[in-house]
């Protein structure tokens, strides 16, 4: 009887042990439930870019997504250095848009608005700006809008 009662225990030990290897494995033990805290604000945006001045009636010609927490990823063509220059003008992407010091464009009116939409550390963020023309929007200092 005792063999028996040891036996069953020692497999009771093994199964254990074998499911919280394979939890472990599979990943399902790093999940976090829903809804539960993180050591980052959420900083996810999309940022598009569209022809007309008014942002509500403008057509967008291009759309991206740029998530800066935890790592800089989306679909931005450089998430890393528009995550980097968003945080060292504090979230605000207005200074993003000053033109760069050594580009001429012309002075055509062709406007192009850009618009970000979403959460920056944790607040709601929504910014538009219309440059006069495209040339106006490639000149500018920052590449969150270079999409």
């Amino acid at each position: 009887m005792r063999s028996i009662s040891r036996s069953l225990g020692l497999a009771s030990g093994a199964m254990a042990l074998t499911a919280l290897t394979a939890l472990a494995g599979s990943g399902a033990a790093d999940a976090a439930p829903a809804g539960a805290q993180t050591l980052y604000a959420p900083s996810a945006l999309v940022v598009s870019v569209a022809s007309g001045e008014d942002p509500a009636q403008a057509t967008v010609m291009r759309a991206v997504t740029l998530v800066c927490a935890p790592r800089p990823t989306g679909t931005h063509p450089d998430p890393a250095t528009a995550c980097a220059q968003l945080r060292a003008n504090g979230g605000s992407p207005d200074a993003l848009t000053a033109p760069r010091a050594n580009v001429r464009c012309t002075r055509e009116w062709n406007p192009v608005t850009v618009t970000t939409d979403g959460v920056w550390e944790g607040r709601r963020l929504n910014y538009a700006h219309t440059f006069a023309n495209p040339c106006e929007l490639r000149s500018s200092e920052g590449v969150l809008f270079h999409v």
